[in-house]
């Protein structure tokens, strides 16, 4: 039984903890960083009528958990800091795996007093695109590849992180990609990721050993952006839980280990007509649409409006480098990984593009509906793309935002995509980044102290 299918209502929620014994709920709300905030209940105290309640600055917090001090951030969030009324979603009912005690978890939306989404929500914001979608009779079809490091325990973050070591007692030293024996090394702590999956019911599809030393990849099969946001979310929760379990760490920074390519999380997506069933990127004939060209020419024109919520830290943009398995620049091409937006070989019923640009540090539902949202103004507004790329996209110039700074004033500047993902949205979001790019400068690096200190 799948729980996204098979739980729809409160009382068939309430069946299911008594069907799985479940004696405890984690109520959850994924953070602007993706962070899984709430609280835990004893089941009997689980109701749908609880009104349970967060402060609304719970999800509008740093990666260090800090607020900006002053400025529009408080123009829409309250300085005596309310209450969020969360609602859970039965849809996303799962059970914790590694739980000593029967535990399920459930994730929440935000509701204000009045009784309306919170706007600054990262699943409200997804909620948000996709019923634009909804109303255009559009359903917007998603499918992510995230990819992850091992590595070994670091209590020191001074230290350099390292590869975990396997099964041999030796870690990787050379680049392993697509290797079947460089994954097996790590066997027992498969075992266990994919019977997490299973019984949360994650529907992961592939898994494949990536580039770097220690580098993994899960593909996921596709589906509608919230139901793939909540996975990708649940995703990430479970693989450090493994990890921890087997002595190392999993981790989705972008560019964790220096000289080793950096970790995105690809994701093909499309559009089908929600009367017809068809593929609107593709034509009766099978040629490609004009929605096709327009929802690539919408990603070419907003996404580096866009960067600073697909590559939302300073440490993701150490990966968008040349030659390193990651985009540069905002050219399109069919089969061309040097590429931002790739169209891999198709037929027609399954034609889409691959978006490269996002991070693995991303959060899930605010990447999803970014570059949902791109596509959507692409269409919308009939914006023709550049003319296809059939080289070495690396050859030529950058075309992405090189800082979060410059990222954080280009979003701040795009009004249509503020129209689309919602201006208090992207106010509070611009701040929290602004703030925590302030703090970021405030820490002097081992590269200056050996570079600066004693010649210049």
């Amino acid at each position: 039984m799948n729980a996204q299918t098979a739980i729809s209502s409160f009382p068939e929620l309430e069946q299911w903890f008594i069907d799985q014994r479940v004696t405890e709920v984690e109520c959850l709300v994924p953070d602007l960083t993706g962070v899984a905030r709430g609280k835990i209940l004893p089941r009997d105290r689980f109701t749908e009528d609880r009104g349970m309640r967060l402060p609304e600055i719970v999800v509008a917090t740093s990666v260090t958990g800090e607020q900006p001090e002053a400025g529009p951030y408080y123009e829409v969030i309250s300085a005596t800091d309310h209450d969020m009324h969360l609602r859970p979603d039965p849809t996303t009912a799962r059970i914790v795996p590694w739980a000593t005690d029967p535990t399920a978890q459930v994730i929440h939306d935000c509701y204000d007093r009045h009784g309306r989404l919170v706007p600054f929500a990262p699943r409200s914001v997804l909620k948000r695109v996709c019923e634009l979608f909804d109303a255009k009779g559009w359903n917007p079809v998603v499918a992510p590849e995230l990819e992850f490091y091992l590595v070994e325990r670091n209590l020191d973050p001074d230290l350099p992180l390292k590869p975990p070591k396997g099964r041999s007692g030796r870690a990787e030293t050379s680049r392993q990609a697509y290797s079947i024996d460089a994954v097996n090394e790590f066997d027992p702590l498969f075992e266990d990721i994919y019977a997490y999956c299973e019984a949360m019911q994650l529907n992961v599809d592939t898994l494949i050993h990536e580039i770097g030393a220690g580098q993994m990849e899960i593909n996921f099969f596709h589906d509608h952006p919230l139901q793939l946001a909540d996975e990708v979310f649940f995703f990430k929760r479970t693989v450090r839980e493994a990890a921890l379990r087997h002595d190392m760490y999993a981790t989705f920074m972008a560019k964790p280990i220096a000289g080793e390519p950096g970790s995105a999380m690809h994701v093909h997506q499309s559009i089908v007509d929600k009367l017809t069933g068809r593929n609107l990127f593709s034509n009766p004939d099978g040629t490609a649409s004009d929605a096709f060209r327009w929802y690539i020419g919408g990603l070419q024109r907003y996404i580096p409006s866009a960067m600073a919520l697909l590559a939302p830290y300073v440490n993701s943009y150490r990966r968008l480098v040349r030659a390193t398995a990651a985009p540069i620049n905002i050219q399109w091409g069919t089969d061309n990984r040097t590429v931002g937006f790739r169209s891999p070989v198709a037929t027609p019923a399954a034609r889409r593009i691959e978006n490269r640009v996002i991070g693995a540090d991303a959060n899930p539902y605010v990447a999803l509906a970014a570059t949902l949202a791109c596509g959507y103004l692409g269409i919308v507004k009939q914006i023709e793309p550049s003319p296809e790329c059939k080289g070495d996209a690396y050859l030529g110039d950058y075309g992405l935002p090189r800082s979060l700074g410059e990222a954080i004033a280009l979003l701040r500047d795009e009004s249509d995509l503020a129209e689309v993902l919602g201006r208090e949205f992207v106010t509070v979001y611009t701040e929290v980044k602004e703030a925590e790019h302030a703090e970021f400068m405030k820490v002097i690096s081992p590269w200056e102290r050996e570079h600066l200190l004693l010649h210049v």
